[in-house]
């Protein structure tokens, strides 16, 4: 019976198939559980052959009704953004978005989140289901999820690239293709039901990275309204990532190429796409400083008040490096030979901070180290730096531990790197886990306070855990873990360590 009764759901569904006009032409979606999706929506000509490593171009139009009910293959790319997460279908004409949207009525004006993925500009998807929008739509606002170029595809600087390009600057096409998409929502998604006039640009990890550089770009003024970054950003002094300048990323870019035996763009553009994820392609994998995009680091716009001034939702997780490093193998008689294998030299004053005169000291230490390194102190850096704008910031810490099954690949993982998806997107029941009273509590709350910040860029709303605006280097921060309560900055001491040494390298010689 119910299987029956299953089946007749889905041929009404597809007897009231939504449709949609764009700019590009008409889109038939589907009606699923209440909300109507559209996958697949083609925002820029696929980049390739002789577009390949250039800026997106117009999507061309279509006639007829386009079918929107299939996700488009992911971009390029080898491996997975997250553990646990079955591969995607993947191509090089990848340029596509997704839309969840609440049942359009005439006159309905809802705010929207653009999502933009992780997976270290290296990899991930806008189809992966942790990131469907059907459950935020249920609460009333749209959600989007976005495609762009990765790795070498997306981020290739390169001394030819730059000698063709208009302003003399290549790199940095994936933060194009999300300004694209960007732009895309303006132009079309008030035909969903959206605002145009309220767009929230949010992101995980590398996401969240990408949120810092478009809130510091010039060519995405005036794209979106408010911003989340969770659990990532791009404030750590240059002296540190050289490569994020132009004639070092030309300069990788060129060995990079040497690697595939190409000399030529000509001979590049005519490779298959798989050949350019082997190489050097991972020296290739982030965003560049160059005059058209990114003319300043994040840090650098926000010192001079050149970021786009927009109210502001950020956080990190209080066991981030649980989901990134295993530790089971540090000693205290390696620590430091093996940070610096891993991430580098760092600073004498850095590793002081984190002692480690015995193993189980120094485990504890490296899992608090790799934290606050790539994610806890950019984190509060951005918090402190978007204060001297205008508008609120609201910086968050997530320190609720999932229920984890002891087997699974999450095992042991804590308040990690991505444990907030499921609760902010309130998908817990995508995991079969044994979840707690608590979780689906949490969830509700997490799940409200992002919708309530896209509708009015605060995330106050009835019903909810008053969350203060973070004010001075030490405001309150909404602990998000059971109960929800608000306290001091995570690792204030150690951040401040951080925050002496990176004021110390600025302005040094490179």
């Amino acid at each position: 019976m119910q299987l029956l009764a299953w089946s007749g759901a889905q041929a009404t569904q597809a007897a009231q198939a939504p449709q949609v006009m764009t700019t590009g032409g008409a889109l038939a979606g589907q009606g699923q559980d209440g909300v109507d999706v559209y996958h697949g929506i083609p925002y820029a000509l696929p980049p390739l052959g002789a577009w390949r490593w250039r800026p997106p171009q117009p999507a061309p139009a279509w006639q007829g009704v386009r079918d929107a009910s299939k996700f488009a293959p992911a971009c390029m790319q080898q491996g997975v953004s997250m553990p646990g997460e079955t591969p995607p279908e993947i191509s090089e004409d990848c340029l596509y978005l997704n839309v969840w949207a609440p049942p359009h009525r005439t006159g309905q004006r809802l705010p929207v989140i653009v999502w933009i993925h992780g997976g270290g500009y290296a990899n991930g998807s806008a189809s992966m289901p942790l990131y469907h929008g059907d459950r935020l739509a249920r609460k009333g606002v749209l959600v989007v999820t976005i495609a762009y170029r990765l790795g070498a595809l997306g981020f290739l600087a390169h001394p030819a690239l730059s000698a063709e390009a208009p302003h003399h600057s290549s790199g940095n096409y994936g933060l194009m293709d999300q300004i694209a998409a960007l732009e895309w929502v303006q132009r079309n998604i008030a035909g969903f039901g959206g605002d145009p006039g309220r767009v929230t640009v949010a992101g995980q990890s590398a996401g969240a990275m990408a949120v810092s550089a478009l809130l510091s770009s010039p060519r995405a003024k005036g794209l979106f309204q408010r911003a989340i970054a969770q659990s990532g950003g791009i404030f750590e002094p240059l002296q540190l990532a050289p490569g994020y300048l132009l004639a070092n990323a030309e300069r990788d870019g060129a060995s990079y190429m040497a690697t595939l035996g190409a000399t030529t763009l000509e001979a590049m553009r005519k490779l298959p796409a798989e050949r350019l994820l082997g190489g050097g392609a991972g020296a290739v994998t982030h965003p560049v400083i160059e005059p058209d995009v990114l003319p300043l680091s994040p840090y650098e716009a926000y010192a001079q008040g050149r970021n786009h001034d927009l109210p502001l939702l950020l956080g990190a997780n209080s066991e981030e490096a649980r989901a990134l490093v295993d530790v089971t193998a540090v000693r205290a008689d390696s620590f430091e030979a093996d940070i610096s294998a891993s991430v580098g030299a760092l600073p004498p004053a850095l590793l002081a901070a984190y002692p480690h005169a015995t193993d189980a000291q120094a485990r504890e230490s490296r899992l608090g180290l790799e934290r606050d390194l790539r994610f806890g102190w950019d984190m509060w850096a951005w918090a402190r730096l978007a204060q001297k704008g205008r508008s609120q910031v609201y910086y968050y810490s997530f320190d609720h531990r999932p229920p984890f099954p002891a087997h699974s690949v999450y095992a042991g993982w804590g308040a990690s790197h991505y444990a907030e998806l499921w609760y902010m997107f309130d998908h817990l029941a995508q995991a079969p886990w044994t979840w707690r009273a608590a979780d689906r509590k949490l969830s509700a709350a997490m799940s409200g306070y992002w919708v309530h910040f896209a509708a009015t860029g605060d995330p106050n709303g009835s019903g909810l855990p008053h969350w203060p605006a973070f004010r001075g280097t030490d405001g309150k921060v909404q602990r998000l873990s059971d109960p929800i309560n608000t306290g001091p900055v995570p690792a204030l001491d150690r951040l401040q360590v951080f925050d002496a040494v990176y004021s110390g390298l600025r302005g040094k010689a490179f």
